[in-house]
């Protein structure tokens, strides 16, 4: 017997159209159904208020129900046009840069106040930041190929060797990126298309989502901002391998970009699951160095293909800059004293702080060992002394040195989308430090943090927000808390 639907408004997997009224936090646009039995709110990630929207309901309760955007039928009256083509990653381009930032401060605001129960949280606004270059920002580019393209004028799919990005809300299906997007290299985004017909020619397979079969797979490009040079990086699968001259190809990218190319490295994944870098493949360095040199706040950072590294390096230096002002506000705090920093990646942020310290050590912490390998690294090519980088999940760290508790008058904590897992958050809490500097990617389970960090006796002094990525939903946050 078929399971009754728990509201009278949507079923799962039904696609409707619907007008998006409002915005809420993660680029959630608003529609609202109004029939017989009441009013009933939809959320659609990536949406504008004032946008008709066609959408497939992915979940649904009684009180709500989220869609998956398939597309925009007609657009917001804010939109403006523009010289790029559109993509899936970038779905508020046409939207004035202004008008985003409003949506963002707005949203992130009360999500603190509504799940942080930071009631006066206006008071602690300090100021919002906006990225130095609003398009061409990005450092890092993975472009997927696919056997299985679309054409918008029969609206289905087809076959067709592509190259660019999945098609909104299909991830079997790939477009083709014929031009700039406007969010990294202009040049190498003119000039996919030339190599995607040198792949075509080939005559080899591009990846076939369904099947799990191919030969290409993904082309990524990272950019130096310091030197304007280019690290490719081409990942394919084994089959027909022998059939590919990756040394002609190397070549090809020459004639291409000239002196811009710093780099070519190969990348073996045959495992199928949908990820550049496979956990059991393989990567090998054909042409030039499999590195490029980035600058961050005057300071050299050297990145592989592999690397974390900031994807608005320009936009990074301001977000950095915000949290050592945050942390030098008292410099009795830090001149003299250890300085925890948690969830340290590659070490950025001990490395700037450290440079305008005095005698003081930080100690970074994260799991991620190639990033402390890469940390430690930087530090000497910076010749920054007073730091120690190791290798080992926050929460066991903290238990393993308990020599630390009331020892610690500044921490910075920098966790990834998810937060800090509860039990790790007690045991920051319970070093007793006199001021948190918290970053956060994800301001939702930031605010989630605070709420314990209030209770905990901590104030929350000051809130930034930094717009690290224009036209998406994302912003990053920067806070100070003090006992």
């Amino acid at each position: 017997m078929p399971r009754r639907e728990r509201n009278q408004f949507v079923k799962r997997g039904q696609t409707i159209e619907i007008r998006i009224e409002d915005y809420a936090f993660g680029g959630k646009g608003i529609g609202r159904i109004r029939n017989e039995y009441g009013e009933f709110v939809i959320f659609v990630p990536n949406t504008l208020p004032g946008q008709l929207v066609k959408a497939q309901i992915k979940k649904s309760s009684k009180k709500y129900a989220e869609g998956k955007l398939i597309e925009v039928i007609i657009p917001s009256e804010d939109e403006i046009e523009i010289p790029y083509q559109e993509i899936p990653g970038a779905p508020y381009i046409k939207l004035p840069i202004e008008k985003q930032h409003q949506y963002k401060k707005q949203s992130t605001l009360e999500l603190f106040r509504r799940i942080g129960k930071v009631h006066d949280i206006n008071h602690k606004f300090d100021e919002f930041i906006s990225s130095p270059n609003t398009f061409h920002y990005r450092n890092k580019m993975e472009y997927g190929f696919s056997a299985i393209g679309y054409d918008s004028a029969l609206k289905a799919d087809v076959d067709e060797f592509t190259l660019g990005f999945k098609r909104r809300g299909l991830w079997w299906c790939g477009e083709n990126l014929n031009t700039d997007s406007g969010l990294f290299d202009e040049e190498v985004e003119n000039k996919l298309k030339n190599i995607r017909e040198y792949c075509k020619e080939t005559g080899l397979s591009p990846w076939h989502g369904p099947k799990k079969e191919g030969f290409f797979r993904y082309f990524v490009v990272r950019k130096s901002y310091k030197t304007n040079r280019l690290l490719f990086n081409l990942v394919t699968t084994t089959h027909s391998l022998a059939q590919f001259d990756l040394d002609n190809f190397a070549n090809y990218l020459v004639d291409l970009f000239g002196n811009r190319v710093a780099g070519f490295l190969h990348t073996i994944n045959d495992e199928i699951g949908d990820r550049t870098i496979a956990t059991t493949g393989s990567v090998n360095l054909v042409y030039g160095d499999d590195k490029i040199v980035e600058e961050l706040c005057g300071l050299n950072f050297e990145i592989s293909i592999k690397s974390f590294f900031q994807t608005n390096p320009k936009c990074a230096e301001k977000l950095y800059n915000k949290v050592v002002d945050y942390a030098l506000e008292d410099k009795s705090s830090i001149d003299n004293n250890v300085v925890l920093d948690l969830f340290c990646g590659t070490g950025t942020i001990g490395q700037i702080l450290a440079s305008k310290a005095t005698n003081t050590q930080i100690v970074g912490v994260d799991i991620v060992s190639e990033a402390i390998e890469d940390a430690k690294k930087n530090a000497k090519r910076n010749g920054i002394d007073g730091l120690k980088f190791i290798a080992s999940d926050v929460g066991k760290f903290l238990t393993d040195h308990p020599e630390y508790i009331n020892k610690i008058r500044t921490i910075i904590l920098d966790p990834a989308r998810a937060g800090i897992a509860p039990k790790t958050l007690k045991k920051i809490i319970n070093l007793n430090a006199e001021r948190l500097v918290y970053v956060s990617c994800n301001p939702a389970t930031q605010a989630r943090d605070t709420e314990q960090l209030i209770l905990a006796g901590y104030n929350l002094k000051k809130l930034s927000l930094v717009d690290q990525f224009p036209h998406t939903a994302h912003i990053e946050t920067v806070v100070l808390f003090e006992k």
